[in-house]
């Protein structure tokens, strides 16, 4: 009896835990995002469509806080809103100049995010892989900067 007790507690912790560690699918270039480039990091994901001005606007933005940031181990990452795939959410991010990394499969259900009615949306999730902001509007990268650095320091 011990046995299958201790078999049947094995493989519920293994399933249990299957999505803890599990990769971010692919980005807009087809390459495996691993879970280990991610996890452990603070991260900056932020929704966008093309159809959205102020998406447009804070792209810029975002790729400016990317390239700063990555010394910092902060990353920023993109979601199409709109669930483009492939060629089509490769294009998309081309055509609004976009550096940063870009996830082809949505986070949410790994964040428990909620599915937004406005855009842009922005969410900064903690090291330990805890969503602490939602941030709804057009961003800079001061701004996010400063909430980054409360939240480190709360």
């Amino acid at each position: 009896m011990t046995r299958r007790l201790a078999a049947v507690l094995a493989i519920t912790a293994s399933l249990l835990l299957g999505g803890c560690g599990a990769d971010y699918g692919v980005d807009q270039h087809g390459n495996t995002v691993k879970a280990e480039q991610l996890d452990g990091h603070w991260l900056v994901l932020n929704y966008w469509a093309e159809w959205c001005g102020p998406c447009r606007t804070e792209i810029p933005e975002l790729n400016a806080a990317a390239k700063d940031w990555a010394a910092d181990g902060i990353k920023v990452l993109g979601v199409n809103f709109d669930g483009l795939q492939g060629q089509e959410l490769k294009q998309a991010a081309e055509t609004l100049g976009i550096a940063f990394t870009v996830l082809a499969q949505d986070p949410a259900e790994r964040y428990d995010l909620p599915r937004s009615e406005a855009l842009p949306v922005t969410y900064i999730i903690d090291d330990k892989g805890k969503v602490r902001e939602q941030l709804l509007g057009e961003q800079t990268r001061e701004g996010l900067q400063a909430r980054i650095k409360a939240l480190k320091g709360a």
